[in-house]
């Protein structure tokens, strides 16, 4: 592990680049941090969350932290986030030892790293270099809790089940007597008429919600479903499943159109959160 600063590369397109602006726009979609309790999560809890443009995902993702927010502080945050681009393994560790924003530099936890490349899991830069579906989920951590928490960004490339079930032993294990914030960083569909994407979103939801890891899984490939972090996803469900995170719920749904207008051709973006029964 290198002592490197991963620089923002979305930085001014998907969110503003000045940090004023920066907060007074998660301000708006978050509000007052100040009411927020100042303890722990009770335990780990999983997220899906989107990674678009804030102008077009923000509100969603915020619905999502918030959720979490309202139980207490994560202690780490780990990240799946979605390969665009395919570069690199089923599951990539990046090399650097901070995350930059505007904000600040989250530091990365080290430990887990090392943990996890125990696990077969691999350092492989190259996934990270033009990849944002992790980045943007930064601006909000650091706004709700500075960068006390550390971060374990992993990037997921498309994988068969005995890897996703594999990644999510390895999780669940780490994660077992830790605090901790565990995304999903996915958008849904892409690129349909709303009613199409809505309809093909609430049939992937139903399945995320049940964590029928091969039940979502089979329906993303026979409907060949734009899902662009299917796999991110996937992981988290069977950590949730081994985790015992049964409490399924959808936070927040929306798409593209309800931004633009325009509903013939949309992005989908869902927040769906995963904890024990009876959390907090």
């Amino acid at each position: 592990m290198s002592n490197t600063i991963r620089l923002p590369i979305v930085s001014g397109t998907f969110y503003p680049n000045q940090p004023d602006r920066l907060r007074q726009l998660l301000n708006t979609l978050l509000g007052n941090d100040a009411a927020l309790p100042g303890r722990s999560l009770p335990s780990s809890l999983g997220l899906v969350l989107p990674h678009a443009g804030y102008i077009y995902s923000g509100s969603v993702a915020a619905a999502g932290y918030l959720e979490a927010a309202r139980f207490g502080r994560p202690d780490v945050v780990v990240i799946l986030g979605a390969s665009h681009t395919g570069v690199g393994p089923w599951f990539a560790l990046a090399p650097h030892s901070h995350w930059q924003t505007p904000l600040g530099r989250s530091p990365v936890d080290l430990d887990m790293i090392a943990q996890l490349r125990g696990e077969g899991f691999t350092t492989e830069a190259a996934s990270f270099e033009r990849e944002h579906s992790i980045e943007v989920q930064l601006p909000f951590i650091q706004y709700l809790w500075g960068v006390a928490p550390t971060i374990v960004p992993v990037c997921v490339a498309p994988a068969p089940l005995a890897g996703v079930y594999e990644a999510a032993r390895a999780l669940s294990k780490l994660l077992e007597d830790r605090h901790a914030l565990l995304i999903a960083s996915s958008d849904f569909t892409h690129f349909e008429a709303d009613s199409r994407a809505r309809a093909a979103d609430a049939a992937a939801m139903n399945r995320i919600l049940a964590l029928d890891v091969p039940g979502f899984h089979s329906l993303c490939r026979e409907q060949q479903l734009t899902i662009c972090g299917a796999t991110s996803i996937e992981v988290l469900m069977a950590t949730a499943s081994n985790s015992h995170w049964s409490a399924t719920r959808i936070v927040d749904y929306t798409t593209s159109a309800d931004v633009t207008g325009d509903r013939s051709s949309v992005v989908g973006y869902a927040c769906l959160a995963m904890t024990k029964e009876n959390y907090g």
